[in-house]
């Protein structure tokens, strides 16, 4: 894996290195440059007045200009110097793998970009979103230790498998979104399906409230006051849509506190309300509130049941450190019980000969006090009788701060059922007078999750008509007259050629009336002006790009 010389992207575990993909920088057209571009600059001049810090700045800090899609080396290069990285992703990734990139402060960027019809928003991941919108507030120290902080305690949050199920079909409507001729059916079917799922997920799960919070904060986040509130979420930075209808008076603005958990969201549409916090170390107090409630502090029964709906990997951990991680299938009276590949650790580190190929069948053990009708050492044969009534009577082989395994072992619950006879083997018992932890995933995830969890969709790449591979063309003109400051002299003709064969086009128009001059801005001026009035829904589109390019050329158009 190339890790572009980041120490962030190096230090990456694998089962976070399987969701990454190359960028294949030559993939993006030179409408996805003109597409950056405009958003870039739409971006600059309109939340120059309302983003929460300086964007050209926040931008170079992040190793990304206005004029082209950043490259993942550059970016790299740039946010080395404050501790981040970054990695491109296809599309989605699950939440826990987007929160655990969180906190080893490596950025996950979509490496698509979205479609021209989608220029001002996008329900799917793409470039525009990750970098322009998450990239350049990371330079904040403040905002950066809340990014990563979370991360932490994303990765620990437990989940359902109802989340799956919703992340899936999140995803695979995105990516419906985002095909240009995508079958209406499909289209509808989808939207059903994500519908379906949020009305049927239950009770939300750890994950589920925590991708609220995140919502409401990382993406969709203001800062300041009620009444002058600043942008810092990068959902709102990257769409030059809803970035300035979010301050109009119909989008109500609350102070957030713990309760914005209660808030549901809807990815594919506009917030109807949105949170303001008066500073970063607030936006940290509340998602303390938070952890403090779940299942990796609190531990205990509670923490037992969170992991037993989950049905998932989890890692339940003893109060001696022992660290158990499988799927609990179930806990009762002082002893729990894992199902399937099973390893044991201590500090995240899988302890030799117990990871999941030895304790392939599960794994069960007491937890509590218990007392010992002689000492505990090595060959001696003993019975242990805990507080719960369970009862382990057998030979020491071998003694650990966190584990002692018995040979002719028998083990009953305090009815006198046995829960493990001496046929079955060594018996491996846990050492802990309670549970103090319960979290999401293995302990020692190097070893444990060789291949974690992947999406059952891929994101959709378009195939270019000839038609649309010379629309490519006139777009890469007008961008190699920008940039070398030569050939203005085929202005004229490329902007006939477009008038002729693209009168859809609005975007190459705008570009080419940036360089004209004299009668050509003219003529190109009205005809995008009547492009504005014939097609309502790019009227936003054009007159914001007109405004762009200067008030000599729109006014002269309106003469």
């Amino acid at each position: 894996m190339n890790d572009f010389g980041n120490k962030q992207v190096a230090a990456l575990p694998r089962h976070l290195r399987q969701y990454i993909v190359e960028q294949h920088y030559d993939h993006y057209t030179p409408v996805d440059q003109a597409a950056w571009r405009y958003v870039m600059r739409q971006n600059y001049a309109y939340l120059k007045d309302v983003a929460y810090y300086p964007y050209i700045p926040g931008l170079k800090a992040a190793g990304l200009t206005i004029e082209q899609i950043p490259h993942l080396q550059e970016m790299n290069d740039a946010l080395g110097k404050i501790g981040w990285g970054a990695v491109t992703v296809d599309g989605f990734i699950p939440p826990a793998a987007f929160m655990e990139y969180q906190a080893y402060r490596v950025l996950v960027i979509a490496a698509d970009i979205r479609q021209l019809n989608h220029i001002e928003y996008t329900p799917a991941p793409d470039i525009i979103h990750e970098s322009a919108g998450h990239a350049p507030i990371i330079a904040d120290p403040d905002y950066h230790q809340y990014l990563s902080y979370f991360g932490s305690i994303g990765a620990k949050a437990m989940y359902s498998a109802q989340d799956y199920e919703l992340y899936e079909a999140i995803r695979a409507l995105s990516i419906l979104k985002e095909m240009p001729e995508a079958d209406p059916a499909e289209l509808k079917k989808a939207e059903e399906q994500v519908a379906y799922w949020q009305q049927n997920i239950g009770e939300p799960s750890e994950m589920a409230l925590l991708s609220r919070l995140h919502w409401w904060t990382v993406e969709y986040g203001l800062i300041g006051t009620l009444e002058n509130p600043k942008i810092y979420g990068a959902g709102l930075l990257s769409s030059i849509g809803e970035s300035a209808t979010c301050m109009q008076p119909n989008i109500r603005k609350l102070w957030y506190t713990p309760d914005a958990v209660n808030y549901a969201y809807d990815i594919t549409q506009p917030q109807k309300q949105l949170f303001v916090t008066p500073t970063f170390q607030n936006l940290i107090d509340v998602l303390e509130q938070f952890a403090n409630k779940m299942a990796f502090r609190i531990g205990g029964t509670y923490g037992l049941q969170k992991a037993l709906e989950s049905n998932n990997t989890c890692t339940v951990v003893y109060s001696s450190g022992l660290q158990v991680s499988g799927t609990l299938t179930d806990f009762n009276a002082g002893f729990i019980k894992m199902t399937g590949p099973t390893a044991l650790a201590v500090d995240n580190k899988q302890q030799p000969g117990h990871g999941k190929e030895y304790h392939k069948e599960g794994f069960s053990s007491p937890v509590g006090k218990f007392t010992a009708d002689t000492s505990i050492e090595i060959g001696n044969t003993v019975k242990l009788n805990f507080e719960s009534g369970i009862t382990v009577k057998g030979t020491i082989r071998s003694i650990l701060p966190q584990l002692i395994t018995f040979e002719n072992c028998m083990v009953k619950s305090a009815d006198g059922d046995i829960l493990f006879d001496p046929a079955w083997g060594a018996y491996d018992m846990a050492v802990g007078e309670s549970i103090i932890s319960v979290f999401s995933g293995a302990a020692d995830k190097n070893t444990f999750d060789e291949i974690g969890y992947h999406p059952k969709t891929t994101t959709y790449h378009l195939t270019y008509s000839k038609k649309m591979l010379a629309l490519h063309q006139l777009y890469r003109e007008v961008r190699d007259c920008r940039v070398h400051q030569a050939g203005k002299g085929r202005l004229k003709y490329i902007f006939e050629q477009l008038c002729n064969e693209f009168p859809e086009d609005w975007l190459c128009a705008l570009e080419i009336l940036e360089l004209a001059e004299s009668d050509l801005a003219i003529t190109i001026t009205q005809y995008l002006k009547k492009q504005a009035i014939e097609n309502p829904e790019l009227n936003k589109l054009i007159t914001d790009g007109l405004s762009l390019i200067g008030n000599q050329h729109s006014l002269a158009g309106g003469q």
